[in-house]
């Protein structure tokens, strides 16, 4: 590199460890939810316990960790999913801090202990007779730059839409 007499070089890039670490986030390619309930071929009954989960897996839940590098500081992030705000499209919505907990028969008419939910009307005045909702995660990213002596943390989110019908069950007493 050639400089004029008495010209000093230009300073040194200023590095900044979060902007790298969004990189290393970026090369994740972490997701919205990998929706496994509501299916969008059931059918689910007002008033009866639905339960909502989501499979996890390391681009849908995490945890998963990415480096990236700017000069010579390379930063670690490590991106997990701290909460779910489910919209559940009758306007209320259900906040789960897990993955939620897949329904089993043996489960009966119980509500899920972790993410569920119980709609009031029937979804009959919605088109397709279906509530349409989303599941959106919110991704915790914990950063660190050894080289730098720093560490933080930001957050993300990414969302996934589904539908649910919902009808109600009619009973006649013959009695």
């Amino acid at each position: 590199m050639w400089l004029p007499d008495g010209q000093a070089p230009d300073a040194a890039p200023v590095i900044d460890p979060e902007a790298v670490a969004r990189r290393a986030a970026a090369s994740m390619k972490l997701t919205g939810p990998a929706v496994a309930s509501p299916r969008a071929a059931g059918k689910y009954v007002v008033g009866m316990p639905m339960w909502m989960w989501a499979d996890p897996s390391p681009s849908t839940f995490g945890p998963a960790t990415a480096s990236a590098t700017a000069g010579s500081v390379t930063v670690t992030a490590t991106a997990k999913v701290s909460q779910t705000v489910w919209a559940m499209g009758d306007g209320t919505t259900v906040t789960c801090h897990g993955p939620g907990t897949p329904y089993s028969p043996e489960q009966g008419k119980a509500m899920s202990p972790d993410c569920g939910h119980r709609y009031q009307r029937s979804a009959s005045d919605k088109p397709d007779g279906r509530y349409r909702g989303t599941a959106t995660a919110t991704w915790s990213i914990a950063w660190n730059a050894p080289a730098l002596g720093d560490e933080g943390e930001f957050t993300e989110t990414r969302a996934t839409a589904w539908t649910a019908w919902v009808g109600e069950v009619q009973v006649l007493n013959t009695n």
